[in-house]
């Protein structure tokens, strides 16, 4: 069993979001509550820390007690998230979920921990959701300076160099902010 301590979050809030004219997904309001602050405090019984990938406005994040990543290789996507989050990581295993899910259910990190020893990744009823990952710290370090050096920018390649192996979850629609209408139907005030 891995113990809370020894897993850390990472809140992939780096990306442009051109969908939505450049809005930053990350504080965006439901409730009054920013999204990044809803995941971050979502999921602080179940982790000993939250960090979160974010190319904009570091000391925003610092202000609300989150610890903010830049990337190190501009321009590499949501892999340059994750190896920004992994070179930052100071636990065994990194958690991540990208900062526009718009919901999770309770038994999302237990699954997760369960599926294996190399780290695992959500499908949900929308598909693959290679971003909402357990990984093992040591392998994606390596793997990610490996693709991004190589160009190899595809999360789930990545994924199966790892053996990561993939959790299913019936039922479930994790939903994402990708467009107005996203944000629209989830409530979200812009």
């Amino acid at each position: 069993m891995i113990a809370s301590r020894d897993i850390t979050l990472g809140i992939l809030a780096g990306g442009r979001a051109s969908r939505l004219g450049g809005l930053d997904k990350a504080w965006l309001e439901r409730d009054g509550v920013p999204q990044v602050l809803r995941i971050a405090r979502r999921f602080a019984p179940e982790v000993g820390k939250v960090l979160v990938s974010a190319n904009r406005e570091p000391e925003r994040y610092a202000g609300h007690g989150l610890d903010a990543v830049v990337d190190r290789i501009p321009d590499a996507g949501p892999l340059s998230g994750l190896d920004a989050l992994a070179q930052a990581c100071t636990s065994p295993w990194l958690l991540t979920l990208p900062v526009d899910l718009i919901g999770v259910n309770e038994c999302l990190l237990p699954s997760l921990v369960a599926a294996g020893e190399q780290g695992s990744y959500a499908e949900d009823d929308d598909g693959l959701q290679p971003l909402v990952a357990l990984w093992r710290v040591v392998l994606l370090r390596e793997a990610a300076t490996q693709a991004l050096e190589t160009r190899d920018m595809a999360i789930q390649a990545l994924q199966a160099r790892v053996g990561m192996v993939r959790v299913r979850f019936a039922g479930v629609r994790f939903g994402n902010l990708n467009t107005f209408a996203d944000l629209q139907a989830a409530g979200f005030q812009t």
